[in-house]
């Protein structure tokens, strides 16, 4: 009638393995016609990839590749320096 019991530090460890079987895709890399899309007037799919806050969501979170995550860091400089796009959030 032993249980035997799991710790935590394995419990985590086993969370740890399963974040890294489902890894995240560029969806810029599976849909071509996206490629044409990400341009720094394209405020609405530029502005999906930024925070709350106005921050560039990093690539480990959007799961863009390295070439398009670069891409569309510089779409959203140019939109934000063109004032499509705000520099930080608006204080109320």
């Amino acid at each position: 009638t032993n249980k035997l019991r799991v710790s935590s530090r394995l419990l985590k460890k086993k969370v740890r393995k399963q974040a890294y079987l489902n890894p995240k895709h560029c969806r810029f890399c599976s849909h071509k016609e996206l490629d044409f899309a990400l341009d720094y007037k394209n405020i609405g799919l530029l502005r999906s990839f930024l925070t709350e806050r106005s921050k560039i969501l990093p690539s480990r979170v959007s799961g863009n590749c390295a070439f398009h995550q670069r891409h569309m860091s510089q779409q959203i400089k140019l939109a934000r320096s063109m004032a499509l796009l705000p520099y930080c959030a608006v204080q109320m």
